[in-house]
């Protein structure tokens, strides 16, 4: 998809697969782990958060992908998925650009932290499209390419997913 934009119905299709397999991640976790699951969900947006993401618009050259991600979805909690992952809902976002402002990577458009790992490590949209990802917890280090696109970021959660099954 590199190069597209992102369709709201691929993300609502993600969502419906996403619902099924954290559905079945839950069901067999504790039995593998040993201790129950935390709360692994994808929730869906609201009126609210979608007033939340007109916010954001209006704050900052939020990347459209990102603004079709929050028609879609309010957030994502996988704290039990590898490591953890975390979507955030758009008033993070916004509170986070006013404290932090928009992510610097040299010879890229500036992008926008929506989102984070269990470790702290965070990620952000550029305007070009591509999702970068922090080297270590800090706003303010070097960020590595973590996906060509946003649509390929939720890819990778779905493959992280299906591997905890």
């Amino acid at each position: 998809m590199a190069g597209e934009r992102l369709e709201a119905e691929w993300v609502r299709g993600w969502c419906q697969q996403a619902d099924t397999a954290l559905l079945e991640l839950a069901a067999s976790f504790e039995a593998r782990h040993g201790f129950p699951p935390g709360q692994n969900v994808v929730t869906r947006a609201t009126d609210e958060s979608h007033k939340a993401t007109e916010a954001l618009v209006e704050l900052t050259p939020i990347p459209s992908d990102l603004t079709t991600m929050y028609w879609v979805i309010r957030e994502v909690s996988l704290p039990d998925v590898d490591n953890g992952y975390f979507v955030h809902p758009a008033t993070t976002v916004a509170g986070h650009f006013r404290e932090y402002g928009a992510i610097q990577i040299p010879g890229e458009e500036p992008a926008l932290v929506f989102a984070s790992d269990g470790g702290g490590h965070l990620f952000a949209l550029s305007g070009s499209g591509r999702v970068w990802r922090s080297t270590t917890a800090s706003w303010s280090d070097q960020f590595d390419l973590a996906a060509s696109d946003l649509q390929d970021f939720f890819e990778g959660l779905a493959r992280q997913i299906r591997r905890q099954l």
